[in-house]
């Protein structure tokens, strides 16, 4: 279940006013819209990429930048996205964002190819990495009072937190019965009517002081990330040592070290690289990226499992997809009444166990594998896995951060998801590609063996999952040393 996590600051920003705005409440439900759109967007694709793939005439090495572009955009542009947010003002960058995201959906939705549907996605990230944070920031600044606040978090948080169920049904039920392509489409109705009533209800807010942006830092980050996706998507097609798929990796290393010169000698960071020094911030963010990387690509091979081999319809695979949110949201809840009382590690290192341990379940599916005792128990225990996983990390990210730093913390972990997300998924398809291309050697190639060799496939990336995962619990155990007592208490949100 593709997540991201946000911190609300906890106070609102010097530049506005202290007075609740008259229409706060109508304006919360246009931004609560808006986050479920760039929420719905993750796995409503998700339920549409077999059909989209076979329209399209996509490989299955290149099918992951469906999912690798939306994220990498978003991951690698939402801390530049903040601050614009904030200096050019949120309710513009609010409005440009939604407008550009519908936008971007809308050629998505007519793509031809699949280098089309590729960049429209691209472009969907790129504008969620203004919408994202433009939202959140104004819901900051229309709730002032404490009470009045955390309910409008709660809101918001429980739209952001349902928003991928919703994507699972809907993503299925627009496939099935119209077409894949309307899981794009949706999106411009559904803008059209946030901008209507944004224009006149949400009021304009911005931040005062320098309004220096690091564009470099993001733009070299952004080429970094997409030069090493794209080396592993190589790697699919040409092999590990091939000269393409050696140089991409290699100039995304070295542009990820040139991105770190920048944020050192810039005067205004995009990631202030103090955040990412400290021992327990570090842990957290490393935990959160191998977590993201293991979690986006087993849910890609879930989606293709339930269609291609299990041969469900799109509905029914969006359904038999649940079980997964339904863990989360459980062990969210059961999360927050405990992290008080035993501290964020020992969540974080079972939650990690748990994710794992499900993940392992799903490597022993075959052909005809049973969805009530085999796949349904499976995903249960995967979400309950991340969901303990994902809310002591929220508090984490922000043990120790001073306040000018919350805002840049809480969008990093919010970016190492989504980073770990694409890099995760671009590597898992790999590993499906050349598994079920070395399981066909030697084989006759009749439709028995090839859904073997499918189903093969499904099997190593799930196991790949499972060892990311296993890697994100040991990280915790070794580098997070924060004790219960100094977790942040404060209003949290965690976007499913």
């Amino acid at each position: 279940m593709p997540g991201t996590t946000s911190t609300a600051p906890g106070a609102p920003n010097a530049g506005a006013s202290t007075a609740p705005h008259p229409r706060r409440w109508i304006a919360l439900a246009v931004i609560a819209v808006s986050q479920l759109m760039v929420v719905l967007d993750a796995t409503i694709v998700n339920i549409a990429l077999p059909q989209a793939q076979a329209d399209l005439g996509i490989t299955d090495a290149n099918r992951q930048w469906v999912i690798t572009a939306y994220t990498l955009a978003f991951g690698g542009l939402l801390l530049l996205g903040g601050r614009i947010a904030d200096y050019w003002g949120r309710k513009r960058t609010f409005l440009v964002g939604m407008t550009g995201f519908a936008l971007a959906s809308a050629l998505g939705g007519l793509a031809t190819t699949g280098e089309m549907l590729f960049a429209a996605r691209a472009l969907q990230g790129a504008f969620g990495a203004l919408l994202a944070p433009a939202a959140l920031a104004l819901l900051t600044v229309l709730f002032t009072e404490a009470t009045e606040r955390a309910k409008a978090f709660a809101v918001y948080g429980a739209i952001a937190g349902g928003g991928s169920a919703v994507g699972l049904l809907l993503g299925g039920v627009l496939t099935e019965y119209a077409d894949w392509r309307w899981c794009l489409l949706v999106n411009i109705p559904v803008a059209a009517i946030a901008i209507a009533f944004a224009l006149p209800l949400v009021p304009e807010s911005r931040a005062h002081g320098n309004t220096r942006y690091d564009v470099p830092g993001a733009i070299v980050v952004t080429a970094g990330l997409v030069s090493l996706v794209y080396g592993f998507t190589k790697a699919a097609e040409d092999g590990w040592d091939a000269t393409a798929t050696l140089g991409f990796i290699a100039a995304g290393v070295v542009l990820l070290a040139v991105f770190v010169v920048i944020e050192l000698r810039s005067s205004h960071p995009l990631l202030p690289l103090r955040i990412l020094l400290d021992r327990n911030r570090g842990g957290a963010f490393l935990t959160s990226t191998l977590i993201g990387a293991g979690l986006f690509g087993a849910f890609l091979f879930l989606t293709f499992y339930f269609q291609v081999v299990l041969q469900y319809k799109p509905l029914e695979a969006g359904l038999a997809s649940l079980p997964v949110t339904a863990g989360v949201l459980i062990a969210a809840g059961g999360a927050s009444q405990l992290m008080p009382r035993l501290g964020a590690k020992p969540l974080m290192v079972a939650g990690s166990a748990l994710a794992a341990l499900g993940m392992l379940v799903l490597t022993q599916i075959d052909v005809d594998t049973s969805f009530l005792t085999h796949l349904l128990p499976a995903q249960v225990v995967l979400g309950l896995g991340l969901g303990f996983t994902f809310v002591p990390l929220s508090s984490l990210a922000l043990v120790g951060v001073p306040e000018h730093d919350a805002g840049a913390a809480s969008a990093t972990l919010n970016a190492t998801q989504q980073i770990g997300g694409s890099l995760g998924t671009a590597l898992l398809n790999t590993f499906y590609t050349s598994a079920v291309a070395a399981y066909l050697v030697g084989r006759a190639p009749n439709p028995v063996n090839q859904v073997e060799a499918l189903v093969h496939g499904y099997r190593v990336a799930f196991a790949w999952g499972a060892a990311l995962i296993v890697l994100a619990g040991l990280a915790t155990l070794v580098l997070v040393k924060v004790r219960k007592e100094d977790i942040p208490t404060g209003n949290t949100v965690h976007m499913g």
